[in-house]
Order: structure tokens, then sequence, then C-alpha cells
């Protein structure tokens, strides 16, 4: 399996930004990846689209 570009730590602090309402584009834009790998990742229910 291929080793994940990104740690746990900041996957976390992604999923954690979306939670605080930071919209999940403006996260993906920040980490340099895709809307779809975040929802990947986990995205909470009740996060701004």
């Amino acid at each position: 399996m291929k080793k994940t570009r990104y740690t746990e730590e900041q996957i976390a602090f992604a999923l954690k930004q979306a939670e605080t309402g930071t919209r999940v584009g403006e996260v993906c834009r920040k980490m340099g990846i895709s809307e779809a790998t975040f929802y990947i990742y986990g995205l909470p229910p009740f996060c701004k689209y």
C-alpha cells in the first residue's frame, strides 16, 4: 500500500478546521488537496460546503 502524503496529525487538523466552520474548499486549497480526497479522509457531516 502506498504511504500517505499527509500525516495523521495533518489530516486531523484539516478535519478540525472544517468542523470549526472553515469552508471545505478553503481547507482543501490550503492543504493542496482535492475535495474528493478530503471526503475520503472523513468529512464530518455538519461541515459547510
